[in-house]
């Protein structure tokens, strides 16, 4: 088998079973001419040439239906008239039509007829088929573990039936049942790979720290989504296996107090926390010492430098931003790595902290945490190389309007805008772009400041790439009226007082950040407003969006527009990763996958299949 794939270019049995045929011949013969025009395979008796310099043009006879046929052969080369020699009889394969008479262009002479020949993407010859056709068998594909009723659907693909082919001929593509055989064994060979890629270490610590007297403590109760997630993450640190885990949940689903509680799972043994930005890590500090013992020592590490004088071993808790990567100093008595917000960071950054937590080939528990949603579909995709939980509820209902406007729409927002104000709400607008472009249509960030700093009091502006942005959103939480930003207010910053928010040119902006920045207002239960800014016409992903405040079904939403990208390598965060499987339409192909046998004794795979 080996010889046989490497001779036809194909590493394995699975890549030749994608490598399906891009389309068939049908090389049976015509037996009747009433329903012309028809592709198939004529027996002809060749009987005279014309030849002009452009066109050859054959007379033939049809013995079996006694009919005279026409032969035209464009821009004719002299082998032509040596392949259709006169008095021979030949079979001819091409499209039989009639205008004054029975006609064929341009027709193939074949040796092979009775059968549906596949053509394959790479460059046709009997021995790719041959191959193709030798290893494609009903026992070769029992042998990869593919179910009965699949293999069914796989092999007319390969060894093509008359039925068969005119399905195909029907569908312009494969039937259903075979294309859905197709998305089957892509997944069921992803998946094998992804197992594969999977490699078990030993952890340092098993922490077994009681964490129930800190939930007891807390002045408010936990939502049944934190509860969960805090006793699944429990389990996993209480293994000898280095645990690997990502919580999900929507912007406000309370991931800070799971955060500190997974804090107390892991003590004695110390925890590290990485956050994106300075003002997101200092406003953890600020939830940790408030809810946290005050027995448990808690250090903040940013650019700072006041934290270069610190050392990750004088605290039990360490919260910092990229900072902590630069401390020259290892985490060799820290059991739990965590990063929040982890979409922010690059693999390179998460894998460095975790390297410096690792001694002697054991590896730190290792939670990620994120408000941007991933697809349920993805999640069940990568299960084979990490845990996913998810927050779907919230500490308080989330009650926002989101509309589409447009350039008429804005009398009435400055409008709502100064009622909200008048109530002591805050605004957010959110430009695309900084500075003003030539090729940009709308207004940017700069160019619209002095309209607002004319007609309202309290406004602040800030971008990415201020260095003071941190200090300038604090002071926007505190006494601050609208804030003019980009999105780098999409995570890092709780504003309670924030009621209302405006993204200019949305159309450009991926659904996970509409949604994230949306998540910004309500934070408490205030009722909250979101308008998508846009010159676009028909902005029906927009009008989608705005539908639906699930974050998951927002997920599938972009997944849909996006596509999944390269989930196996990481190297593409969109665009196609597979031929036929579609992960926003084919969720039940691939739970049928992971029921079976080989794939169902993972131990994460229950909770994503029945998890609402």
């Amino acid at each position: 088998m080996e010889e046989k794939l490497k001779k036809i270019k194909c590493k394995t049995l699975w890549d030749l079973l994608l490598n399906t045929p891009k389309d068939y011949q049908n090389l049976y013969l015509i037996d009747r001419l009433s329903s012309l025009p028809i592709r198939g395979v004529l027996e002809a008796q060749i009987l005279s040439h014309q030849k002009t310099q452009k066109l050859l043009k054959i007379k033939a006879y049809l013995p079996t239906f006694q009919e005279n046929l026409e032969i035209t052969i464009f821009h004719p080369k002299p082998f032509h008239t040596l392949l259709f020699p006169i008095g021979k009889s030949l079979y001819l394969y091409g499209l039989l039509q009639k205008n004054f008479s029975l006609e064929m262009i341009q027709p193939k002479v074949v040796k092979t007829f009775g059968i549906i020949e596949p053509i394959f993407p790479k460059k046709t010859n009997k021995d790719y088929i041959q191959i193709a056709q030798s290893l494609i068998t009903q026992d070769t594909l029992q042998e990869l573990n593919i179910p009965q009723e699949v293999v069914e659907n796989l092999l007319p693909i390969f060894h093509p039936t008359l039925s068969f082919f005119k399905e195909y001929e029907k569908y312009k593509d494969f039937p259903p049942p075979n294309k859905e055989a197709l998305k089957f064994v892509e997944v069921f060979y992803y998946l094998q790979r992804m197992r594969q890629k999977k490699r078990e270490f030993q952890c340092k610590f098993q922490c077994n720290g009681d964490y129930q007297k800190f939930v007891i403590s807390l002045p408010f109760s936990l939502t049944q989504g934190q509860q969960s997630a805090i006793q699944e993450i429990a389990k996993d640190l209480q293994n000898s296996i280095a645990s690997k885990r990502m919580i999900v949940g929507d912007v406000g689903c309370g991931k800070t107090i799971v955060i500190l509680c997974s804090v107390m799972m892991a003590f004695p043994h110390k925890s590290i926390l990485m956050a994106p930005t300075t003002i997101l890590a200092n406003q953890l500090f600020e939830e940790a010492k408030k809810f946290l013992p005050p027995s448990l020592r808690i250090g903040l590490f940013t650019s700072d430098s006041s934290s270069k004088k610190q050392n990750f071993s004088d605290y039990d808790f360490v919260i910092g931003t990229q900072a902590l990567l630069h401390k020259d100093e290892t985490l060799q008595d820290f059991a739990l790595v965590m990063s929040d917000e982890q979409h922010r960071f690059g693999t390179m950054q998460r894998h460095r902290l975790e390297k410096l937590a690792t001694q002697e080939g054991k590896k730190p528990h290792i939670l990620q945490f994120s408000a941007t949603p991933i697809p349920r579909t993805m999640a069940m995709l990568q299960a084979d190389l990490i845990s996913y939980t998810f927050i779907t509820d919230t500490p308080f209902k989330k009650d926002i309007t989101t509309e589409v406007i447009g350039k008429n729409a804005f009398p009435a927002l400055l409008q709502h805008i100064k009622n909200e104000i008048a109530q002591n709400h805050q605004i957010a607008i959110v430009y695309p772009l900084v500075e003003e472009s030539e090729n940009f249509a709308y207004t940017s960030l700069k160019e619209a400041e002095s309209y607002w700093f004319k007609h309202f009091s309290g406004v602040y502006s800030t971008n990415g790439s201020d260095k003071n942005k941190d200090e300038v959103l604090a002071q926007f939480r505190d006494k601050g009226s609208i804030l003019l930003s980009t999105t780098v207010i999409e995570v890092g910053i709780s504003l309670p007082r924030l009621s209302t928010i405006v993204i200019v040119g949305a159309e450009r902006m991926g659904l996970a950040t509409l949604h994230q920045l949306r998540g910004r207002v309500s934070r408490n239960g205030l009722k909250g407003y979101c308008f998508l800014f846009t010159y676009q016409q028909n902005a029906q992903r927009l009008e989608e969006f705005a539908k639906t405040q699930n974050g998951f079904e927002i997920a599938e939403l972009d997944l849909k527009y996006r596509k999944g990208g390269d989930l196996l390598e990481g190297k593409n965060q969109s665009g196609e990763e597979f031929i036929f499987f579609d992960p926003s339409q084919d969720l039940k192909i691939l739970q049928k996958v992971k029921n079976l046998q080989i794939f169902s004794k993972d131990r994460y795979n229950a909770g994503l299949l029945n998890r609402e």
